[in-house]
């Protein structure tokens, strides 16, 4: 009887150990399966102001950063139609949806991200003026739960005006929202170059893309050069603008290349989808490294370059140097799908 004893008790004593082997090596691995070895699942909602191919190459530059970074993301994508209104609702539920981070493409949408959360981090894109709208404090140091890139690089205007003064132009019409803070910025920063290259301006404001065509209209025989700037309302309608230039022989110089590729007829750009990645780059910073916006500059673009689409100066009536052409990318209207 006592060696029974003697042998169940060494039987338990050697159960006991192997089931203490067992937790320690469960919590030497990371915990358990259960927990311990799942992989984090993160939720962004992405805001866009309204649909255009450069916000929308924007945001699909965006999601390939997270992807090649090898997160596991669940994107939740709001358009607001060109509605600040709806950007605040859609900024709200994010908020109220305690997502982990938020990506605001476009001024108006950043705006209304920072206005709803000091807490949950927000990357932009498309951004004009990060400093004068607000954002950040500065490109350098941001401060706040905030980064993100921006969509003008600083000798932008500069150059495209100069070009425009090149190609001896006189007046130039411009068409935005005098809502869109970052257009307002971009029509005096124009102004003021106009006057130091000897031109005149002349202007048309809208309130929606609907009014874009008429607003056109009412600057021919005004103005003898369109100039686009990124004004999202403007942009998303830049086919009746360039309808416009093309009856009437006015030249449309845009901002970024996509709308060179559209049909305007040129543009010191850059390619929005790297500006997307770039600002998804910051992102997987924050989501994957643990680190705070404020510690992550903001930035501008990079690898500023001429494009002119050929076609359109040929129905446009421009005639192309051939110093002009060799220092651009020359390209024609990219046709949609049938």
């Amino acid at each position: 009887m006592k060696r029974l004893m003697t042998l169940l008790t060494m039987v338990s004593m050697v159960l006991v150990l192997a089931a203490c082997g067992t937790s320690s090596d469960a919590e030497s691995n990371g915990g358990s399966s259960e927990n311990g070895n799942e992989e984090q699942t993160f939720t962004v909602g992405i805001s866009q102001i309204v649909e255009h191919p450069s916000l929308n190459r924007a945001t699909e530059g965006f999601k390939e950063a997270l992807l090649d970074a090898g997160l596991d993301v669940e994107f939740v994508e709001e358009i607001a139609q060109g509605d600040n209104n709806n950007n605040q609702m859609i900024a709200q539920k994010f908020v109220s949806d305690e997502v982990d981070l938020i990506f605001a493409n476009s001024t108006p949408s950043a705006q209304s991200a920072l206005n709803e959360t000091s807490d949950i981090p927000v990357v932009f894109t498309s951004v004009t003026n990060p400093v004068g709208a607000e954002l950040v404090e500065s490109m350098e140091e941001p401060g706040g739960n905030v980064t993100g890139t921006a969509d003008m690089h600083p000798e932008t205007l500069p150059k495209t005006v100069e070009l425009i003064s090149d190609l001896d132009h006189e007046t130039v019409g411009l068409i935005y929202n005098a809502s869109e803070q970052n257009s307002v910025a971009q029509i005096e920063s124009v102004k003021e170059l106009a006057e130091e290259n000897g031109l005149d301006t002349t202007e048309s404001t809208v309130s929606s893309s609907s009014e874009v065509k008429q607003a056109a209209e009412s600057l021919v025989g005004k103005a003898d050069v369109f100039l686009v700037i990124t004004d999202n309302t403007v942009v998303s309608a830049l086919e009746t603008m360039l309808m416009v230039g093309q009856d009437h022989n006015v030249p449309v110089v845009v901002s970024e290349h996509d709308s060179v590729k559209r049909g305007g007829f040129a543009a010191y750009g850059f390619d929005y989808f790297d500006i997307g990645f770039e600002a998804g780059e910051k992102a997987v910073e924050i989501l994957k490294d643990g680190k705070s916006p404020s510690e992550i500059p903001a930035q501008y673009p990079q690898n500023l370059k001429l494009m002119i689409n050929e076609e359109a100066a040929e129905r446009m009536g421009v005639e192309l140097s051939d110093e002009i052409k060799e220092e651009a990318e020359l390209v024609t209207t990219e046709k949609d799908d049938e």
